[in-house]
């Protein structure tokens, strides 16, 4: 069987510059695995959407040798590979994503934006189709489309259950994804490993740990 694929998604106002985008990018270099990293905030930021990174997310794998495919999330980028594999199910193609891990997950992806912005906010969002947001691989605030949430709408992770191996590392200190949700969503899926861990939203003190579970993960047979 040809060897398995490595695609990571970052998370949101993010990058593949990410610390924890290389990290990933230069250990599967060292380990042989074929290894892709879509900028997802391509072709700009503001037209943002979810649809859009799915699609990225088809043309990476199509752009990868022949064989299985293992999606790695962090944040946003979670639930974008969630969907991503659920619709190649749906089209008949999941045997090429066989592998599902997810960092941080942000599974409540509407609710937790709807939290975090504020009703008020949500509705001058709206109206003026524009929410200023500090994006952390440019290092300055950027401005992102109503048509984001409009479209994010539509997905829903608590209705996708999709029965493919999937490892999720959680922070217990996460303050940006609930950490209780995560462990709910992950309870009612038996294919589900759930690793939560001391950690911030960033899992930063976890990395090499993260790394080392997850190329056994991605090598494995089973």
């Amino acid at each position: 069987m040809s060897r398995r694929s490595l695609i990571y998604l970052h998370g949101f106002a993010s990058s593949p510059r990410s610390s924890k985008a290389r990290l990933f990018a230069t250990r599967a270099a060292s380990a042989g695995i074929p290894f892709a990293c879509p900028d997802l905030n391509e072709p700009e930021f503001r037209t943002l959407t979810v649809t859009r990174m799915i699609d990225q997310v088809g043309r990476a794998i199509d752009g990868l040798p022949d064989g299985p495919v293992a999606l790695v999330g962090s944040s946003l980028g979670a639930f974008v590979a969630l969907h991503a594999a659920a619709r190649r199910a749906l089209s008949g193609t999941v045997d090429r994503v066989d592998r599902l891990i997810f960092l941080a997950p942000a599974l409540d992806l509407v609710p937790g934006f709807e939290r975090e912005v504020g009703p008020e906010r949500m509705r001058e969002w709206e109206a003026t189709d524009t929410y200023s947001v500090f994006h952390y691989a440019d290092n300055r605030p950027r401005d992102l489309g109503w048509a984001f949430m409009a479209d994010a709408r539509g997905y829903d992770a608590s209705a996708v259950s999709l029965m493919i191996p999937t490892l999720i590392y959680q922070g217990r200190r996460d303050e940006v994804v609930e950490a209780a949700g995560v462990e709910r969503w992950a309870a009612s899926r038996p294919w589900v490993t759930l690793r939560l861990v001391d950690d911030s939203h960033q899992l930063l003190d976890h990395v090499e740990e993260m790394w080392r579970e997850v190329r056994r993960f991605v090598e494995g047979d089973e």
